[in-house]
């Protein structure tokens, strides 16, 4: 793995294995209230307390979530973290009427948008090899990697919003022409979806809904 390194390259690789071993070692799994807090209590919300999220916060979630693994580090998500009023009201004309409250009163309405451009920044994400013709050269491959990969990447920022203790309510019922109209008309980012951001209003929720046991859905083979 290490034979066509440069001595700088190994020494490199190597501290990154023995951080990592570092870490594993000295650290143990979730306990049972911090995988509650991620997932098995976590709800999606329908309304906020009012509670601002601060822009140190908002930096601090997209740090972590821009850790999470995509395809050749591609990272194709781009972030819109709307805050004011002004633009906020800018999605009205874009929701589902069942949508609209739960977004205009919401600290921040993130767009998770997938940039179709995104191989351009290869030279950085993925150094060691050039991989951008890969991309440039099929529309397709291009397309499926930059929306499967923000739809990855949209995930990890609920659950490290949800880890940070922000709640998050996701959402697909939008007209995404008129959100790419009205935020990305000057760029090739498409979004994918929304994810209300803030401190959720339990008073709000429903009953958990029904999931799928492992049997239905899974198999070891």
């Amino acid at each position: 793995m290490l034979d066509d390194l440069t001595e700088e390259q190994k020494q490199i690789v190597t501290a990154a294995q023995e951080k990592f071993k570092d870490l594993k070692e000295r650290t143990n799994p979730l306990d049972e209230e911090a995988l509650n807090l991620v997932f098995g209590e976590a709800r999606s919300m329908n309304g906020w307390q009012d509670k601002d999220v601060s822009d140190a916060m908002i930096r601090s979630l997209y740090d972590l979530t821009k850790m999470g693994p995509t395809s050749t580090n591609c990272s194709p998500a781009r972030f819109v973290f709307v805050k004011s009023e002004a633009e906020k009201a800018k999605f009205e004309p874009a929701l589902l009427p069942n949508n609209i409250s739960k977004v205009m009163t919401a600290p921040v309405v993130a767009i998770i948008g997938y940039d179709l451009d995104f191989s351009d920044h290869m030279t950085k994400l993925f150094p060691h090899m050039d991989v951008a013709p890969m991309y440039k050269g099929n529309d397709e491959m291009n397309v499926s990697t930059a929306f499967r990969n923000s739809s990855l990447q949209g995930a990890y920022l609920i659950m490290v919003a949800r880890a940070l203790g922000l709640d998050c309510g996701p959402m697909s019922g939008f007209n995404n022409q008129l959100v790419d109209e009205t935020f990305f008309s000057d760029s090739n980012i498409k979004s994918n979806f929304l994810c209300c951001i803030g401190y959720g209003d339990s008073t709000k929720i429903f009953q958990r809904l029904p999931r799928l046991d492992f049997d239905e859905v899974c198999k070891i083979i």
